[in-house]
């Protein structure tokens, strides 16, 4: 899939839940805060309630799953 494809499929997500699958194995579960041309910044929620902002570049996503209704 093109880089733009992934752009767009994001896009649709924007404020909504996401697992995100890359290549290397890692899954990222958190909310879509933000996409450029390069990368998506997801928003994860802690155990302790804080939260942190995780980037993954599109060139490392394998899949992506959306967790909540569209």
């Amino acid at each position: 899939m093109g880089m733009q494809h992934v752009e767009n499929l994001l896009r649709r997500y924007k404020g909504q839940p996401v697992d995100i699958k890359t290549v290397s194995g890692g899954v990222y579960e958190g909310t879509v805060a933000e996409i450029t041309n390069d990368y998506v910044a997801l928003v994860m929620k802690g155990e302790d309630g804080t939260s942190e902002q995780v980037f993954v570049m599109f060139r490392s996503i394998e899949s992506v799953l959306p967790r909540g209704a569209t």
